[in-house]
């Protein structure tokens, strides 16, 4: 049984042969670049720059031999654009702050300030304003909000839209391109094309866009769920329109090549509560999710997959009612998120794909054994019966520790027997 056959049986919620693994195949699931070169310093592969494949998190790309070392089940493809606009290409040498030689697009340009911070431009523009911040110290990109003043009166829902545009010639040709290279994949494939990810506040400032018009305050966007809610009702209905049709041209170049698509990486919990009410979450997001991943499950095979970090037991059987086949990172630590409860109570009709190890405390300040103990447990309890992925519960941080890393593949390998 080849992966994709294992990643598909624990899909179907059937007991596969071994829990199957997924490290850099989305946004949410993949690992830090300066880790990603210690795995391959650890495992004695060829010693070469690792390319940052999503800028915004400054995620490693997975090449075939690292996830071939990790026991990776899982292949992911993406759209053309990264989160700042710019495609990856051309890829070049670039020295990180820590001393990292890494291979970026052409496109990824910076500068400094006297401070030591690192500015990003919307589609590699540099005469535009910065559209991300890494500050001194740190490791991954913040959005810079570059919200102008709001006049209600002027307010218009296309204003909103400009993520969410019916695909161009390039970007067919981009899929047609990817169709041809995973043909005979024996990984299974999760797709993050984009263009359905309603209200994800990644996408709400908008780094893509040199100009962005419309609400791009991350506050004023949540003020206005509240407030706007006509307003944000129409942004939805058009994205949906769009998303649906661009999903039908995928459809036609992938069919059953897919089968995993990312439709959603909104955040909808805290550490101990959710963003909104689950009455307005019912009212406001579920009915564009649910005609999205309706047409999805009526015109393909696809399974679809929900980002949403922190507490939202609440929301899980409304998910679960909108359609969404698997739920993503699973927060255990998050208020109401207990393992056990939740295998126990929504294990046959949702897939729980990480949550395989704390990222916040245990797997980058843990020990070793601490490490291992707990991927262990997890392992027990969401396996059961299938309906699980391995992954840590979000992207793995710079700075964890690569011993820690090893403890955890060692206990999925020992779990897996």
């Amino acid at each position: 049984m080849n992966s994709k056959q294992i990643v598909l049986k624990a899909l179907n919620h059937e007991k596969p042969p071994k829990i199957p693994i997924d490290f850099g195949a989305t946004a949410v699931t993949g690992i830090h670049v300066s880790c990603v070169e210690k795995l391959r310093k650890y495992f004695g592969l060829e010693n070469k720059p690792v390319k940052v494949f999503e800028p915004y998190q400054m995620l490693g790309w997975i090449d075939d031999d690292l996830a071939e070392a990790m026991g990776v089940d899982v292949r992911g493809i993406f759209g053309r654009n990264t989160l700042f606009g710019f495609p990856n290409e051309n890829w070049r040498e670039y020295k990180l702050p820590w001393g990292q030689i890494v291979l970026v697009s052409e496109h990824f340009k910076t500068t400094h300030n006297e401070k030591g911070d690192i500015f990003i431009y919307p589609q590699g523009d540099t005469t535009a304003e910065p559209c991300g911040k890494m500050p001194a110290g740190g490791y991954f990109f913040d959005t810079i909000i570059r919200q102008e003043p709001i006049k209600e009166e002027n307010l218009n829902p296309e204003d909103n839209l400009e993520e969410f545009q019916p695909l161009s010639a390039q970007d067919i040709s981009h899929f047609e391109k990817i169709a041809l290279t995973i043909k005979n994949e024996k990984r299974a494939i999760i797709a993050s094309f984009g263009g359905t990810g309603l209200g994800d506040i990644a996408l709400v400032p908008a780094p893509f866009l040199k100009k962005p018009k419309g609400i791009r305050d991350v506050a004023e966007w949540y003020i206005s769920t509240v407030t706007r809610q006509d307003y944000i009702h129409a942004i939805f209905s058009k994205q949906t329109d769009i998303a649906i049709n661009n999903l039908g041209k995928i459809k036609n170049i992938f069919a059953s090549m897919i089968d995993v698509i990312f439709v959603c990486g909104t955040d909808f919990g805290t550490q101990t509560s959710t963003f909104c009410s689950l009455q307005t979450f019912n009212e406001l997001y579920a009915p564009y999710y649910k005609k999205i991943n309706d047409w999805i499950h009526k015109n393909t095979t696809w399974k679809t997959f929900k980002h949403s970090c922190g507490a939202i037991e609440p929301f899980i059987p409304s998910l679960i009612n909108a359609g969404f086949d698997i739920i993503n990172p699973v927060q255990c630590s998050a208020a109401g998120m207990d393992p056990v409860k939740l295998k126990n109570k929504y294990g046959k009709q949702i897939v729980f794909w990480g949550g395989g190890v704390d990222t916040q405390k245990t797997l980058p300040f843990g020990t070793p054994e601490q490490v291992k103990k707990e991927v262990l447990q997890r392992c027990k309890i969401f396996a059961e019966n299938g309906g699980f992925i391995f992954n840590t519960v979000h992207n793995i941080q710079a700075l964890t520790p690569v011993e820690n890393i090893i403890a955890m593949l060692d206990a999925i390998k020992e779990f897996n027997g």
